[in-house]
């Protein structure tokens, strides 16, 4: 006796099996542009306290005549 075809099982299957490599690739996405990001904030950071120390000891080393 052959097999009846159950098609919804199959439409379900190969559905549930493209959402998970959809998904698998939107979190590899998101890997890959986390690594690339925190370079970036890191160097801007570290500038801005530079920046803010410099001003801070020129601004406290000078009175003001204003």
């Amino acid at each position: 006796m052959a097999r009846k075809p159950n098609y919804a099982f199959e439409r379900n299957a190969r559905a549930k099996a493209k959402a998970a490599k959809r998904e698998a690739k939107r979190q590899a996405k998101l890997a890959a542009k986390a690594e690339e990001q925190p370079d970036e904030s890191t160097s801007e950071v570290e500038s801005d306290e530079a920046h803010s120390s410099a001003d801070a000891t020129i601004d406290t080393s000078q009175p003001r005549t204003d």
